[in-house]
């Protein structure tokens, strides 16, 4: 009799650390997931040819809380309010003619994008069929896709700069003919990215980093 209780104490006992182990798994999971790395799903092509619709990407969270982005980073934000409507009118105030937005509304979305950051605090921007022109000379840009050859009212030509105001960040999408962006509703600031995005996960023949 003793002997089949020590067994079903010992089950118990495994029972229980397994459930232990299980939690403890699943709370380093979500920990992870909170505070460092996120994965990311893609939804539009306004980042083609770099990242396509439906395409998985790791986001390192904890970067953005010992470091600000560089100019060239792909990174996951929270844009502000307006910007969902994807209008591309919503602006904090009416830009100068021939400029692109230099003031976003004062709150930020639920929602969340992923593009290029193209300015940095300080940085002069203007666009020139769908190129940045950043502190008077074309940036360097191998990756954006030329959609915007050609194009009217695709937000391809903002010739007057605008200066980025300090603590925030120009962001623009690859595909310049068809990116809801920082030109039309504002940069963003620093407190509302949520972190850079570094590698693509899936599908298979994606994986790599960024």
């Amino acid at each position: 009799m003793s002997r089949g209780g020590s067994q079903g104490s010992s089950r118990g006992s495994s029972l229980l650390e397994l459930v232990v182990i299980v939690a403890v798994a699943l709370g380093l999971a979500l920990g992870i997931q909170a505070f460092l790395v996120k994965p990311y799903r893609i939804p539009s092509e306004s980042m083609v040819p770099t990242l396509e619709v439906g395409e998985r990407v790791l986001v390192n969270r904890i970067g953005s809380r010992f470091g600000s982005p560089a100019v060239g980073d792909v990174v996951v934000f929270n844009p502000p309010v307006g910007a969902e409507s994807g209008e591309g009118t919503q602006c904090g105030e009416r830009p100068v003619r021939g400029a692109a937005c230099d003031r976003p509304t004062d709150r930020k979305a639920k929602v969340t994008f992923i593009k290029r950051v193209v300015g940095a605090p300080g940085d002069t921007i203007a666009i020139r069929d769908g190129r940045v022109i950043r502190n008077g000379r074309p940036a360097r840009e191998p990756f954006i896709s030329d959609t915007c050859g050609g194009q009217v009212g695709a937000g391809c030509d903002f010739p007057r700069p605008i200066t980025v105001p300090p603590g925030h960040y120009f962001m623009m999408g690859d595909n310049r003919g068809a990116s809801d962006d920082s030109r039309f509703w504002g940069p963003v600031p620093e407190s509302w990215i949520i972190g850079k995005a570094f590698a693509s996960y899936w599908p298979p023949d994606r994986i790599g980093l960024l």
